[in-house]
């Protein structure tokens, strides 16, 4: 029987912050596709958590401790991977961090709160991209670069603008490796979230004034949810995509054409 396009069995992908949220739908959408998947969190017990959803798929997983903002720590863990799984296919930028916490006018930003959110959702996305392009360059056999970046790159964000410029850089950065690396056989693509249920974001969706004003603005309706970005995860990592770069995912429910 001919392999399905879709069937990512024999496919490697390195999610980080892949022990929640976003990046957990996405693993699981992997593995229960036939793809072995390597997670990096900072957590230890997320970690172990997201470890024993994955196992039940029946592939090859791990979990790692890494934080992507240590360029070192980024290097050893992605060694570690290629010697525990001998290769890997797709690269999932995904770990990041919210400016939520330093919501404040744009002009009291504090340059540690500018560093604390830029050190991780873009040198982290930088770091953990390197590598990946570097292994996929150097083994000749392709491969998928992807990136969690937000609609607040794309729209207002007010108080935000921290958050906003990370995410706005990972697309610009993540397009440029799309024609850079194309004669590598190497896609990149950026996926951009709209208001969805995570961790990061439950304070402020259950402030009752930010949901009565944001929610009845998403057409579907309700709010996204991890496992809505699992068929466009697997989609990117499948032979499918071959052919698929240098675009930007938004998914949103509809909230950026109302």
């Amino acid at each position: 029987m001919t392999k399905s396009q879709f069937d990512l069995s024999g496919k490697v992908a390195l999610i980080t912050g892949g022990n929640g949220g976003i990046g957990l739908g996405m693993a699981e959408s992997i593995a229960r596709a036939g793809g072995d998947v390597c997670i990096w969190g900072t957590n230890a017990k997320k970690n172990t958590a997201a470890l024993s959803k994955l196992e039940t798929y029946g592939g090859h997983v791990s979990a790692m401790l890494c934080d992507v903002s240590d360029e070192a720590a980024v290097e050893r863990c992605f060694s570690d991977i290629v010697r525990e799984f001998g290769h890997v296919d797709g690269c999932f930028a995904n770990a990041g961090v919210s400016g939520g916490r330093d919501a404040v006018p744009f002009i009291d930003i504090t340059t540690e709160a500018w560093r604390r959110v830029t050190s991780v959702n873009l040198d982290g996305a930088f770091f953990t991209l390197r590598a990946a392009a570097r292994h996929m360059v150097e083994r000749g056999e392709g491969g998928r670069l992807c990136g969690t970046a937000s609609l607040a790159a794309i729209s207002g964000a007010p108080r935000n603008e921290h958050y906003a410029a990370t995410k706005g850089g990972l697309i610009s950065m993540l397009v440029a490796l799309s024609v850079e690396l194309a004669r590598y056989e190497i896609t990149s693509n950026a996926i951009l979230p709209g208001w969805i249920e995570t961790a990061m974001t439950e304070k402020a969706i259950a402030w009752g004034k930010f949901s009565d004003a944001v929610k009845p603005r998403i057409p579907m309706g309700r709010w996204g949810q991890p496992e809505d970005f699992g068929g466009i995860a697997a989609y990117i990592m499948s032979d499918a995509s071959s052919f698929h770069t240098g675009d930007t995912f938004l998914i949103d429910g509809g909230y950026q054409k109302f």
